[in-house]
Parts: structure tokens; sequence; C-alpha cells
């Protein structure tokens, strides 16, 4: 595998499996994302016969890209935007001269017994956005204000409404948040859904992304490469594949 994303065709505006056969194949295979430089890959996946999850990443070296397993999975890794931290959930691992540092809890604030954190994604400016499968499966937010990390809030209803919100993504500029959800008015099961910010600062009504993007099968953890080129998720829930598309999909859903 040769150039750019593996040495993948690009997409169009059809959703496409995500080199068959390598990334998505027949175990259950989740949550990719890039390194900011797009020179690292990272995604889970769920081996059908042992049940264990890992932490796979394939790196580009020498133009040609090289697998290797981190190791287990913890929470619904993905990375921030300065490329210097991988959020765990509720934990984090540090970029360190030689790989990855161990484990690491945020703190008390989220790392709490009550609250189930699957995946916390981490805006440019430091702005949290994560979910809490404890709680009635609902999406808070926590900002940085003078530095200081403010106390996690629910986002309104039109973040935080259907049976259950889940694995949220916010865009680097915070211009944005998608996230799964699975509602009444959706395609069936898990529907992929987005937010756009007002001017004023709120967050626009939830957008379902249509039905190139969600279907009546499962679909979660979307996501933006650095290069905001590709839209990638997750589509089917126990033999899951990573989908992706291009990223001017997201443009044709913004209100005018």
């Amino acid at each position: 595998m040769e150039g750019p994303y593996l040495g993948q065709k690009p997409p169009g505006l059809t959703p496409e499996v995500f080199a068959p056969g390598i990334v998505s194949t027949e175990h259950r295979d989740l949550s990719a994302f890039f390194t900011p430089d797009m020179k690292e890959f990272y995604f889970t996946r769920k081996d059908v016969k042992t049940e264990n999850w890992s932490l796979v990443v394939y790196k580009l070296e020498d133009n040609q890209w090289q697998k290797s397993v981190v190791g287990p999975r913890v929470g619904r890794p993905i990375i921030a935007p300065n490329g210097k931290i991988m959020h765990l959930g509720s934990k984090y691992m540090e970029r360190t001269e030689t790989g990855w540092s161990e484990v690491k809890s945020l703190g008390p604030m989220f790392d709490r017994e009550d609250w189930g954190i699957m995946r916390l994604s981490a805006s440019t400016n430091g702005t949290y956005v994560f979910d809490d499968y404890k709680s009635n499966d609902v999406i808070r937010i926590s900002t940085l204000k003078d530095g200081k990390r403010e106390e996690p809030k629910l986002l309104g209803k039109e973040i935080n409404t259907g049976k259950w919100t889940a694995h949220p993504f916010i865009a680097p500029d915070e211009s944005y948040l998608i996230w799964d959800s699975e509602k009444d008015n959706g395609y069936g099961d898990s529907d992929l859904y987005i937010s756009f910010r007002q001017q004023d600062g709120s967050w626009g009504t939830a957008i379902n992304m249509g039905d190139k993007i969600n279907t009546d099968s499962w679909e979660s953890g979307g996501y933006v490469t650095p290069d905001r080129k590709y839209f990638f998720f997750n589509r089917g829930d126990r033999d899951g594949d990573i989908f992706w598309v291009d990223a001017k999909i997201i443009e044709t859903l913004r209100p005018q």
C-alpha cells in the first residue's frame, strides 16, 4: 500500500467501504481516525474468534503503510487536533518520543463512577464533547475559559433527543457537531446526525445526514479527516465495517 489514505481510491458522494480486506475485514472494525499529518491511521478491531478488542495502527514509512498493534482498546479512541493526545473516553494517552504513554485518567471531573464515557472528542480550543451511557445516553460539553476547565454541561434538546445519543465528534473549529442517535423519524436503528453552530453560538436543529449515509442498518462513530476531505463512519453492528465518503456531503446539509 503506497500513497495517501492507505493507497485507496478516494470515494465521491456515495459512501464506500474503506480498504476492504485490509482495514474492513471479517472482524468488527470501527472508530477510524488519522493523525493531523495524515501519516498514521488508527482503528479498533474485535477479533471474531477471540472476541478481544485491539487498537491497530498503520504508519506511513518510506511511502509504505506498515501495520502494528498499539495494545488493547480503551474507550472509543480519537485523537485531539494537536496530535499529542489520544482520548480514550474518560482516559487518554500522550504522544512520547517512542510512541504513546501509559493510559492516564482525565481526573475526577470526567472519570466518575456514575458516568459512562465511550467517546470524548476535543476541538482545537480544547472544548470537550462526550457521551454518557450511564445517564440516559446523553451528550455533554465542557469548555476552557481562561485556561481553566469548565464543569461539563448537558447539551440542549437540539442534540439530546431521541431514544439515546452517543459517539460525538466536534469539528476542530467547533462549527458543527456530529453524533449518532436512534429517533422515531430515522431510517432504522442508529443514524448519524449533524448540528451546525449558529452565529449566536447556539447549536442548530439536529439534521439527519440523509439516505446516502444512513440506512436501515447501524450507522455510528462519525469522523472527519484532519485535511477535511473525507468523512469516515461505521456501518453495521456486530460485523461492522468502516466507510468513507467525500466530506463535501457535509456542506450539502448546511442550512442556507
